[in-house]
């Protein structure tokens, strides 16, 4: 396949419509419906459904497109490697995650790392539990950090930490010096993430279980503004992993409590990344830092919080 066609191919990808490219590349709109054509005529095989709406690309075409990009990803690598880029020379991580980990986690510990490792550059994108394992097959990304409940396909996991459902309140809340019950909840104001949320899905399932019905008061897909309504209301209480409120809840005053049920502890956080994926000394070398500093702030944040889990 020639460059040209590829090129071409990208850009009707990127744009959604032939004449979208003809202006991004600045070549007629002739020119490139004349090249997608000689691409599919090589391949054998359609890749888009032509619409009024623009071109979508169908099985085929994302098969092609998934391929150029882990292509282009790992040509870059080879250049990076080539020009000796190493851990102390820049270069870029691109690092996908769900909404609770990009609240406070993450860019406490980019910020970390960045300390070490001046030149390194940080791409963070945000999506849900079901786009992350998506974009690390598509090559993406060079790492995912994402509560999970089952296996996945096309990852590796480097690291696995428990990540059980807790729930979060004010430190000075009626609930915060006993043990808690999911029957406990109905009595206060409750505040949930939406139902795409892992988190929500294992607390529905709890309740159903447990005959309890919980009618949330605010409900949330950015886990920032359930944290803040919760920090604004009286008596307020959310659920959460303590990894995504452990660098911000002790100095707003919140405190962390457990719930002992089984179906509440049947989440982990992940780091993933493409199976077969070659990486960088720098890669190896945030991955092993991000190991040390989660299993760190698990065990300081298990014992500022008396918690108790698996």
């Amino acid at each position: 396949m020639h460059n040209t066609e590829i090129r071409y191919f990208m850009a009707v990808v990127s744009t959604g419509s032939i004449s979208a490219a003809s202006q991004q590349l600045f070549v007629a709109i002739s020119a490139i419906s004349r090249q997608i054509q000689r691409l599919e005529n090589r391949l054998g095989v359609t890749l888009f459904e032509r619409s009024p709406r623009g071109m979508q690309l169908n099985d085929s075409g994302h098969i092609l497109a998934n391929h150029v990009r882990r292509s282009m990803a790992d040509m870059e690598l080879v250049m990076a490697e080539l020009k000796g880029i190493k851990a102390a020379d820049q270069t870029t991580i691109r690092v996908v995650c769900t909404d609770g980990l990009a609240f406070t986690l993450l860019p406490n510990l980019m910020a970390r790392f960045r300390q070490l490792h001046p030149r390194v550059s940080f791409f963070l994108s945000v999506g849900t539990a079901r786009q992350v394992p998506d974009l690390v097959r598509n090559g993406e990304c060079d790492l995912a950090i994402k509560f999970s409940l089952a296996p996945e396909s096309g990852v590796e996991v480097l690291a696995s930490f428990p990540s059980p459902v807790l729930v979060f309140m004010k430190a000075d809340h009626p609930l915060a010096t006993r043990d808690i019950q999911l029957a406990d909840l109905n009595a206060w104001p409750i505040v949930l993430p939406d139902q795409s949320a892992t988190i929500r899905q294992l607390f529905d399932l709890s309740c159903r279980m447990n005959n309890v019905f919980i009618d949330p008061i605010f409900t949330s897909n950015h886990f920032s503004t359930l944290y803040e309504f919760v920090r604004q209301t009286p008596n307020a209480i959310s659920v959460s992993s303590h990894y995504s409120i452990l660098c911000s809840a002790r100095q707003d005053g919140m405190t962390i409590k457990t719930i002992n049920r089984d179906q509440l502890s049947q989440r982990t956080l992940q780091l993933q990344t493409e199976m077969g994926k070659p990486r960088t000394a720098i890669l190896n070398t945030f991955f092993s830092f991000l190991k040390q500093e989660l299993h760190t702030l698990d065990q300081q944040c298990r014992q500022d919080f008396a918690l108790q889990f698996r």
